[in-house]
Parts: structure tokens; sequence; C-alpha cells
């Protein structure tokens, strides 16, 4: 038994009550067997993460990208407790064009969740992340809807939809479609045409 079909028995890391990233993942964006997946400011828990190392199987890869380095060391850790090898951890400035240590056009799918609002400068977040994607690949942004909830950031932190996907055009994103990711949060899928 590899270990992959053991773990599609198994409870993977990710999903709380805010967000699902198995369902996000699997059927809003369509993550498949193979794919090569990069979760931009990933997070210490890395829920995305380890359901996309578990959608892109033993022939795909994952990147973890963030500026914090304990970040990537949980993220190794936790890994290396699962055994799962198709997970590989970068430190990189998104802000920073050409700063992350991928080849330009290498990834199937790009992942921002609940990054954009954290940041000041968004352009260069993005410009980055465009950057490696490939052509008809697809970004997924998922952020905090407007509007005052028990928890989240301060209102005048939040960016919206519409001025994620201004920006987005900005570098032959188009969006592809809408959807609500949980009940705080917005999910755009931006398609690169190039």
């Amino acid at each position: 038994m590899t270990l992959f079909k053991h773990m599609t028995h198994s409870k993977v890391p990710g999903g709380n009550e805010l967000l699902n990233p198995e369902q996000i993942l699997k059927y809003e964006l369509g993550i498949s067997v193979g794919s090569y997946v990069g979760d931009f400011g990933c997070g210490g828990a890395g829920y995305f993460v380890f359901q996309a190392a578990k959608l892109v199987g033993e022939t795909g890869l994952v990147y973890a990208v963030d500026i914090l380095k304990p970040v990537l060391s949980n993220i190794d850790s936790r890994a290396k407790e699962l055994n799962l090898k198709n997970i590989k951890t970068l430190w990189s400035n998104l802000e920073k064009f050409s700063a992350c240590k991928i080849n330009n056009d290498s990834l199937d799918f790009g992942l921002i969740i609940n990054v954009l609002f954290q940041n000041k400068d968004r352009h260069a977040i993005l410009r980055e992340v465009a950057r490696l994607i490939k052509p008809l690949g697809k970004i997924l942004i998922i952020d905090w809807q407007a509007g005052r909830f028990p928890l989240g950031p301060n209102p005048a932190d939040k960016i919206s939809a519409e001025d994620v996907t201004k920006l987005a055009d900005e570098f032959s994103l188009k969006l592809a479609r809408r959807f609500e990711a949980g009940p705080y949060h917005y999910g755009l899928i931006f398609e690169k045409f190039v």
C-alpha cells in the first residue's frame, strides 16, 4: 500500500470551521494527481499545503512558500511526520519580483489564501505569483469579505473581491469564477492568459 492510498483513509491536516481546504482544492479549483502547486504565504498550520499534497499524489509537487522561517520549519516537521515527500518549503519575500526560486511558468496552480489583507504591496505579490503560473494555469485567491465580523482583520485592512479582480487584470489573469469560500471569505479563481 502506498503512502497516498493510506492517506486517503486517514486524517490529513487541514480544515476548520472557516474554510474547508479539501472541498475548495478538489471541487472548486480542480487540483488533480500530478499537479504542481504553490501555496504562497502558506502559514504554519499548512492546511492547504497538506490537502494539496494529498491531491497531487506522488507524481505532483507542492511548494510551501512563506517569509517566516519558523512557519516553514513547522511545515517541514509535519511533512516528515506524515512521510510526505511531495512538499518542498521555500523561503521568499513575495513582494520582491523574481525572489521566489521557482521557475517561471512552471506551476499549474497558485494559492493565495488569507494573504492580501496582511500586505501593503498586493500588486507585487500578485505579479510574483502570476510569473510562476503556466499559461492556462489557475490562481486561487481567498480573502476576507467586507464588513465587520466577530473574528478576522480590521475592515480597513481588507481588500474587496472587485479590487482583487482589477489588480489581477494587470497580469493577464482573467476571472474564471467566484464562490463563497466560507462564512466570512470570498474565493476567486483566475486563469492566466498570455
